[in-house]
């Protein structure tokens, strides 16, 4: 299996410049962000978790067919679990494949080791 690769061309754009497919709504990652930012008609956030998307495996995206058109087979895509928004990766992201983020030092005295 080939190694994931990211979209980092796509990345580097603004936001409202994330290029569009005709069938999903498509936004970049702000760096660090777990969660959809996505936000209903009545104006409230989704909220719903980024998860990594392997649409290769997906039987109604394989239907479609848009995103393995748009950025290949193993482009490194994030989707909501609610509102099924897509997100492209961040460029400013240094953490890689990791949609939680590095870790933090813990508050109560602990010492909780960074995630790598």
């Amino acid at each position: 299996m080939a190694a994931p690769t990211r979209v980092d061309s796509l990345a580097t754009t603004a936001v409202s410049e994330a290029p569009q497919l005709p069938k999903h709504k498509v936004k970049i990652k702000k760096p660090g962000q777990r969660a959809c930012n996505e936000k209903d008609a009545k104006g409230k956030f989704c909220g719903g978790h980024l998860k990594r998307w392997f649409y290769i495996t997906d039987v109604q995206e394989q239907a479609c067919g848009d995103v393995e058109k748009a950025w290949g087979r193993d482009a490194e895509v994030y989707r909501c679990e609610h509102c099924k928004t897509l997100y492209l990766p961040n460029s400013e992201d240094a953490d890689g494949l990791n949609v939680a983020g590095k870790g933090q030092t813990s508050v109560f005295g602990l010492t909780v080791p960074e995630k790598k």
